[in-house]
């Protein structure tokens, strides 16, 4: 990949980021609200899991996955992968329910939480459009207003607290190591896959 490449895919990812993180300080109070943003678990069988946002409340662990598209952008939820066409391109894509559902799996099994206690949140930013009929938790905009429609309390404050002090030490320290070693574990996932 070729330096030029190499920054825009960076910066595409930052800026994406950064609309997502300015959108949850904004309309979500911070103290109903608990943000973990950005983090690397590691998978009870090995090897690690990145999340891009962890949001704990009373109302349960709000876990979303960002996807930073252009085009259209097709998929169900059932489905393995999804499609992104742009302009007379298409790409394939792993499935972000299905994605999502691996990084709550993670959060369920270190902690000892139950699904139930999860919501999954996707949320495309860039300039996409969904072709095919979404679920109702995967948006183009609007998902912090999703988030505050969650009004039934199924955590108490201390499972809140209890789960903040266990994200707090479960998490890979955020540095260049961690990411590089993630990365290792994404590839080898890909080769076994190509292999099989």
């Amino acid at each position: 990949m070729s330096l030029l490449k190499s920054f825009k895919s960076w910066y595409k990812g930052w800026d994406g980021e950064l609309t997502i993180k300015l959108m949850q300080w904004w309309y979500l109070d911070k103290n109903t609200y608990h943000i973990f943003n950005n983090i690397i678990l590691p998978k009870s069988g090995g090897g690690t899991t990145q999340i891009d946002h962890i949001i704990i409340s009373v109302y349960g662990i709000f876990v979303i996955e960002t996807k930073n598209m252009n085009g259209w952008i097709y998929g169900s939820e059932k489905d393995t992968k999804w499609t992104q066409v742009f302009f007379s391109k298409k790409y394939s894509f792993q499935n972000p329910l299905r994605q999502n559902y691996q990084h709550i799996k993670t959060i369920s099994e270190i902690l000892k939480i139950p699904e139930g206690k999860f919501h999954s949140v996707i949320m495309f930013i860039g300039d996409c459009e969904l072709k095919t009929n979404i679920p109702e938790n995967v948006f183009l905009k609007g998902y912090t207003k999703y988030i505050k429609s969650k009004t039934e309390k199924i955590l108490t404050e201390k499972e809140v607290s209890t789960i903040i002090e266990g994200i707090t030490a479960y998490k890979l320290p955020s540095n260049r190591k961690t990411k590089n070693k993630h990365i290792q574990h994404v590839k080898s996932i890909k080769e076994n896959k190509l292999q099989t």
